[in-house]
């Protein structure tokens, strides 16, 4: 006997072979009119209307840009989301489809992802006999900090479903292709910024005064390096300094210095602990420099864990989709991703689209960033068929809560 998700994920498969020419059709235009974070109006506006066409009845979030919308009805409620915002970088590009918009494109393939959850949200839209509810997120602002998943969370957009998924383009897989991974995919990151302050003087007498400089030097050395022996190296915290700023002239020692990096770390609970840790080994290193030393710690997003029984979801959508030959084991990520903060509220899981279609790989957050447009009907079997898949298994059971946070992505995870 064929079971519904089989059944309907077939009617998924016509669907999107049949409307494969207007989905790289509506990414394109998405491409073409890429919109920041926050100020998604015209994107927001163009799904809007697809959505109403189709007889559903999207909402604004209240940000006042990106949706929610929700096919078929009753219980179980599972969430499909997305990102529709774009970055500020120019689009370096030759194509048709290049940005229309000045120092502003579609560098991290959320087009891709806003044309996916648009064509799964249509296609299950289509079917009859939908067992359930699938709530359709298309979320503004992830390039920010700490992110537009922070309004969704707020807003109580989740509150009754049992399991949230999304996907991200990864031009390190090839198109026809989906990378999975249990535990920890994305890390969390955070922003430092270190000043230093002293009398400055002379670079003849620095006896008599503060060295900022060299006091900066023992920060930038000694700090990642005091942190490896601070924290178990399989919660995968790290600090990388990125800008160093101090002084004018060779025969004077400045009165202020400057650092700024980034922390990432895989761990959720080693996260939770990184300033307090962070700030105190600061403030140990400065005070052997006499050096007057302020922190700025700004917290980012966390790491996305993905939960094992939602990946085994993911991965049976997955072998439907692509088969064995097509199914990746992804590898970790050190990058952020505000789809994290969904945790706090249900267990989630995040998939890797292919999207390199030969020669030299299209790297994400650059203006020359492109991808293989059959990875959008993929895309879209792919997240339908794990709504479809996440319905049966949820029907009848009570909405389970947010994994612990460690599973999958404490010291004992598999990595």
């Amino acid at each position: 006997m064929t079971s519904f998700p089989e059944e309907l994920g077939t009617a998924v498969d016509e669907w999107v072979a049949e409307r494969q020419s207007q989905l790289v059709a509506v990414r394109r235009h998405l491409h073409a009119h890429p919109e920041l974070s926050y100020a998604e109006f015209e994107t927001t506006s163009f799904l809007e209307q697809r959505l109403r066409n189709a007889g559903l009845e999207p909402k604004r979030l209240p940000s006042g840009t990106g949706l929610v919308v929700e096919v078929g009805s009753g219980d179980p409620i599972v969430v499909l989301r997305a990102d529709i915002d774009a970055l500020p970088l120019a689009d370096l590009k030759d194509v048709p489809y290049a940005s229309t918009r000045e120092n502003t494109c579609h560098a991290c393939g959320h087009d891709v992802h806003t044309t996916v959850l648009l064509g799964a949200a249509l296609a299950l839209n289509s079917l009859d006999g939908l067992p359930g509810t699938v709530r359709c997120v298309f979320q503004p602002a992830e390039e920010t900090v700490p992110g537009g998943a922070t309004g969704v969370v707020a807003a109580g957009v989740l509150d009754g479903a049992s399991r949230a998924f999304a996907l991200h383009c990864d031009p390190s897989i090839p198109a026809g292709c989906v990378g999975l991974r249990t535990g920890a995919i994305t890390a969390a990151c955070d922003r430092m910024d270190v000043t230093l302050t002293g009398p400055g003087g002379h670079t003849a007498r620095p006896q008599l005064t503060v060295d900022l400089v060299d006091a900066l030097g023992r920060l930038i050395t000694d700090l990642p390096s005091l942190l490896s022996r601070q924290v178990d190296p399989r919660a995968g915290m790290s600090l990388v300094w990125g800008a160093v700023k101090a002084g004018v002239a060779a025969n004077a020692i400045p009165q202020r210095g400057h650092l700024s990096g980034t922390v990432r770390v895989l761990d959720r609970d080693a996260w939770q602990d990184a300033e307090t840790l962070l700030r105190s080994l600061v403030e140990r290193v400065a005070a052997t420099t006499g050096a007057d030393v302020e922190v700025d710690y700004v917290r980012g997003v966390p790491p996305v864990v993905n939960d094992p029984r939602a990946v085994a979801l993911l991965r049976s959508a997955t072998l439907e989709t692509v088969g064995s030959d097509g199914l990746r084991l992804s590898a970790q990520s050190m990058g952020g991703e505000d789809f994290g903060w969904f945790a706090d509220v249900l267990p989630i899981a995040l998939a890797r689209l292919g999207t390199h279609g030969g020669g030299a790989p299209l790297d994400l957050h650059r203006g020359t960033f492109d991808v293989d447009e059959r990875a959008i009907g993929i895309g879209v079997r792919l997240l339908a068929r794990t709504a479809l898949h996440a319905l049966a298994a949820d029907a009848g059971a009570p909405p389970p809560g947010p994994s612990p946070h460690p599973s999958g992505s404490g010291p004992g995870a598999r990595r």
